[in-house]
């Protein structure tokens, strides 16, 4: 590649992307092993200031009701100014206990309610703190066994229960993250795929799809091509970056495993001309998380370097003909002078 071409490319960069992370990221973690917990427990405040700590961080993404409860918007307002932060999204909490059979599809109306009562109460906050969107995960929403559920009636109270969200604030994003198991062993909204379905058959404008890099890559995806499809039908609201060994969702640090397979999801969300936050959603269950996250961002910020030094009509050629090994030396040259001048600064 000439130093020519080089620049021509570097000119046409829009910038350097905003960072982002849900606030769990700074939060305290329990699994069936270490109930205890692992560090200390953490508020929501607590975990802002953490957060405010990374220095490379614009947006978090928010738990509501604001763990561990009792703590009020106007709080998490001020904490959030202290640290020079915005709130991008609120995650409502519908996918614990008491909704072990469902929030949208439990077979409790009553229960239903609350689920969707809920979200409509975080939409109301995102409201009041000026978020992006309402992040939807119905962790609960799906089923553990053969006959146990009609699917129909799943798919149409999932259905039916985001378009009345939907039309009841029509001024708010709803963006539905996919995933295909856990906690449930199968979920309704399981896949890009499903998922951009799903918001077919809503009829409404307001709904588009968080795309979880780790979800897509336990759901045996192609990252970068879940993307594309989402692009297309311009409803790619958000992303999460994080990374696994795909059998579980392990939301591990950005490209601590599957380096190139992140490096081309970055590439088609260029390619495409999407210009959203690149956020983080990584549990640090043993790491610190202030240096996981600058860890997260560090190489989030070597793959957008790496854009600026890619040959794209070398590339498209490469593509073009399906020459695999051409096109990974031209992608592998770009990422590995990126990440190895990040490294030396």
């Amino acid at each position: 590649m000439s130093t020519q071409h080089r620049i021509n490319i570097q000119e046409a960069d829009p910038g350097e992307p905003v960072y982002g992370a849900g606030v769990w990221h700074f939060a305290t973690y329990v699994d069936r092993y270490a109930t205890d917990g692992y560090g200390d427990p953490r508020t929501v405040l607590d975990a802002i200031k953490l957060a405010g700590a990374v220095g490379d961080l614009s947006v978090l993404d928010l738990n509501w009701p604001f763990p561990p409860g009792g703590i009020s918007t106007a709080q998490v307002k001020d904490a959030l100014a202290e640290q020079n932060l915005r709130a991008i999204a609120v995650t409502p909490e519908f996918y614990t206990g008491k909704f072990a059979k469902g929030g949208f599809t439990n077979p409790d109306p009553a229960i239903r309610r609350q689920a969707i009562d809920l979200v409509a109460g975080s939409a109301e906050v995102g409201r009041e703190l000026g978020v992006d969107y309402v992040k939807l995960w119905p962790g609960q929403d799906g089923y553990d066994y053969p006959f146990q559920a009609d699917y129909t009636d799943l798919w149409s109270k999932s259905v039916d229960a985001v378009r009345e969200l939907a039309q009841g604030f029509p001024d708010v994003k709803f963006a539905i993250e996919y995933k295909p198991r856990e906690p449930r062993n199968r979920m309704v909204f399981s896949s890009v795929a499903r998922t951009l379905l799903a918001i077919e058959d809503m009829g409404v404008d307001n709904v588009g799809v968080l795309l979880d890099f780790g979800h897509s890559l336990y759901g045996g995806e192609t990252p970068a091509e879940a993307a594309r499809m989402a692009i297309a039908r311009g409803k790619l609201f958000a992303i999460d970056v994080n990374d696994n060994f795909r059998g579980w969702d392990d939301d591990m640090v950005v490209g601590s495993v599957h380096l190139l397979e992140t490096f081309e999801f970055f590439f088609a969300l260029r390619d495409a001309g999407w210009e959203g936050v690149w956020q983080l959603d990584q549990f640090p269950f043993r790491e610190d998380p202030v240096e996981a996250a600058r860890t997260g961002i560090r190489t989030m910020r070597a793959f957008h370097r790496a854009l600026t030094y890619l040959d794209r009509e070398e590339l498209a050629a490469a593509q073009a003909a399906q020459d695999a090994l051409k096109a990974q030396r031209i992608a592998k040259r770009a990422l590995f002078r990126a990440l190895a001048e990040s490294e030396s600064e």
